[in-house]
């Protein structure tokens, strides 16, 4: 069974290897690239989790994933309005079929509805992949059309989770 924790400032180094493995392992997934975060300082990179901790933004939070103490799946959910949003959400290929995805999901749904999020908004690669069928496997649903993904030739699409009624 996979645990979930919040990453904090000093987890920077877990956060960097996380979401560069995420971004070379899967780039059709991200808006961002290996080569554009590679670049990255270390205070860069320290920066990005002192945020939230320091309340630059407390609406929102990243979640790492770990198999027996090893991490290996990566998200980050947070408020914008009266609806949440869910981004970088990744498993490492080892970990695929182990629950990762699912209990990183479940973290975010209920890190969402803790603050009262209307609902849950995230945007997956279009198609039938292990992604969308996660998501819709928890009750998202398509909003729209999928959308070009710029700078790719894949599209997007929107989609939500109900929280509140």
């Amino acid at each position: 069974m996979p645990a979930i924790r919040t990453l904090h400032p000093d987890d920077w180094p877990v956060y960097r290897d996380l979401r560069l493995r995420a971004l070379a392992e899967a780039p059709y997934a991200f808006c961002s690239t290996f080569a554009e975060e590679s670049q990255r300082t270390d205070d860069a990179w320290a920066a990005r989790l002192a945020a939230p901790a320091l309340g630059a933004y407390q609406q929102g939070w990243p979640f790492a994933a770990e198999l027996d103490g090893t991490p290996v799946g990566l998200s980050w959910v947070k408020m914008e309005g009266a609806g949440a949003s869910l981004y970088q959400v990744w498993v490492a290929p080892e970990a695929r079929g182990r629950g990762v995805g699912a209990a990183l999901l479940d973290a975010a749904i209920a890190w969402a509805r803790a603050r009262r999020a209307q609902a849950l908004h995230l945007g997956v690669t279009a198609g039938d992949g292990a992604a969308a069928r996660l998501y819709r496997r928890a009750g998202f649903v398509d909003v729209g059309a999928p959308e070009p993904r710029p700078g790719t030739a894949l599209f997007e699409q929107a989609m939500v989770l109900t929280l509140l009624d």
